[in-house]
């Protein structure tokens, strides 16, 4: 049974058919990874979208559940999605849960929702996961920073050593509160064999390795630089998925969805035979 150590003051969403868990014979040898921070499922294709459709961060439109379907139908090929720019239910999103919303058009059996500001009504900022393999264990963490509102989410494939521990993370604009961030999820990974740090890291990843926290540990990554902001014409590589040592870099890409101001990055990684029972 999957196990969840959360706070007390996160809301938990959890979609767990215990009947889909993972059956002992399994021989997995890759995972198919995507990051995507969808804006709340506005549409954003230029700059100016950022002023005339402002009001869809507070109201709903029409059109957010057309891009939130095709969404979650582009998802249908992948093992494990981290989410960023989620509502968890709100009068913006028409008080739906788009982490579970894109989990039920996606196919996804195992989803998570990671409350990060919640406005109310207004609105429920989030984070989200969803995963075809159960989790053993999904940890919720509030990161450091000026502003609160900032999360981690820990989901841990398999148990003890022979798991796999992926990390969503959603990091502040600031580079002081991004060193802080970086080395409090640092304390949460640096000694497990098999780990992946995925999501909107808000920095070239030049930048993010030089900084302390990233010393020493190592970590593969794509040797081209893959912009992902703005969607319609990348610039800025922002958005970034990082493997330890121990794991395969297969593949590697941005794709060409021009459905939020991000583009959403994807990896294939191989696993060591000490993961194959994923």
């Amino acid at each position: 049974m999957a196990l969840r150590t959360l706070k007390a003051h996160r809301q938990q969403a959890v979609r767990p058919e215990s009947s889909t868990a993972n059956p002992e014979t399994s021989n997995r040898q890759t995972l198919k990874l995507l990051s995507f921070n969808i804006q709340v499922g506005i549409k954003t294709q230029a700059y100016h979208h950022y002023l005339t459709r402002s009001w869809q961060h507070l109201l709903p439109h029409q059109q957010r559940g057309e891009t939130l379907e095709h969404i979650g139908k582009l998802m249908r090929e992948y093992d494990l999605v981290a989410l960023q720019e989620c509502d968890g239910g709100s009068m913006r999103s028409g008080y739906i849960n788009q982490v579970e919303y894109l989990a039920d058009v996606g196919q996804f059996p195992f989803w998570y929702q990671q409350l990060n500001r919640n406005l109310g009504k207004l609105a429920q900022h989030s984070n989200g996961v969803l995963s075809r393999i159960q989790p053993e264990r999904v940890q919720d963490h509030s990161l450091p920073g000026l502003i609160p509102g900032r999360g981690a989410i820990v989901v841990q494939l398999g148990e003890g050593e022979h798991s796999l521990l992926i990390v969503v993370l959603h990091l502040s604009l600031s580079a002081k509160a991004q060193d802080r961030q970086l080395r409090y999820v640092r304390n949460l990974v640096e000694h497990h064999p098999y780990v992946v740090l995925m999501g909107d890291m808000n920095n070239p990843l030049e930048h993010l390795l030089a900084k302390p926290a990233m010393q020493g540990l190592d970590l593969v990554y794509a040797e081209e630089i893959l912009h992902t902001y703005p969607s319609w014409k990348p610039r800025r590589a922002l958005d970034h998925i990082l493997i330890t040592p121990g794991l395969e870099l297969r593949k590697v890409e941005v794709l060409d969805w021009t459905i939020s101001d991000h583009r959403p990055i994807a990896m294939e990684i191989g696993l060591p035979p000490a993961l194959h029972h994923l």
